[in-house]
């Protein structure tokens, strides 16, 4: 299979597909990086909030790189791209534009969504587009300590009873469709999957599936069955929830200061 060692390699419909793949990498970043900064607050203790304010650093750092690469791709730059697109123009899932909820619902969504990035990022590292395998291969490291520190935060809420274990079984349940729809599918699978530079959104979901069930099967939790997931977000139809956390993102921007990342 042919490799695409620069970013003039791409052409015509491959590189239509790698933008849109970066959009969606980059939107999940920018939001669930916010979503983190929030979740500080609602962290049992110090040592929970400084690993949720380090996680939106580095979810906030990696949105910027890969919105980069879409700069370089002919795309606005990384701040117009942040800060000043209309909300339909996100292609974020609806996983992360939920509202903030409790501390058991914080840790529910960060385990599935970091279960989704060690996934995709793990695929993306052997892609036949050496830019992006290249950056996934950096962001790798920092992702696995995520989903050490999310696994260590579920199975410790686990071992709690009452209305603690209650609520993270009902966290799992409303978050599981949002986080279904972080593998929904686009008209950019065919020619990535077919060009190698990113596996089918339905493949990555099944490894996902079989990644995560092991670890709540572990815990007693059950994972919900024969659900819709929740379809839209990369196509800009995103909850109501997503305008506030958008509006939020951009208040530094709109006091007229220059936003820092």
């Amino acid at each position: 299979m042919s490799t695409y060692d620069s970013l003039e390699s791409l052409g015509g419909m491959r590189r239509e597909a790698v933008v849109d793949l970066l959009y969606r990498l980059a939107d999940d970043e920018l939001l669930i990086g916010h979503c983190d900064s929030q979740s500080t607050g609602l962290a049992p203790g110090s040592e929970e909030g400084a690993a949720f304010s380090s996680m939106a650093r580095d979810e906030t750092a990696h949105a910027r790189s890969y919105y980069q690469m879409l700069h370089e791709l002919g795309e606005p730059d990384p701040d117009t791209l942040a800060f000043a697109r209309k909300p339909r123009q996100f292609r974020c899932a609806s996983l992360v534009c939920l509202a903030g909820g409790d501390w058991a619902f914080s840790v529910i969504r960060r385990f599935l969504y970091d279960a989704q990035e060690s996934v995709r990022l793990a695929a993306l590292s052997e892609s036949t587009f050496t830019p992006l395998a290249r950056l996934a291969g950096r962001l790798r490291s920092d992702e696995k300590k995520h989903l050490t520190q999310g696994r260590s935060w579920v199975l410790r809420l686990s071992d709690s009873t009452g209305a603690t274990r209650k609520g993270l079984q009902e966290a799992l349940d409303f978050a599981y469709p949002h986080a279904l729809g972080l593998f929904e599918p686009t008209e950019a699978d065919e020619p990535l999957a077919q060009s190698g530079i990113c596996p089918r959104e339905e493949q990555l979901r099944r490894e996902w599936e079989s990644a995560v069930a092991p670890v709540f099967d572990d815990v007693r939790l059950t994972v919900p069955e024969n659900i819709d997931p929740a379809y839209g977000g990369r196509v800009g139809q995103h909850p109501e929830s997503f305008a506030q956390l958008l509006d939020d993102i951009r208040l530094t921007h709109k006091t007229g200061q220059p936003a820092k990342w």
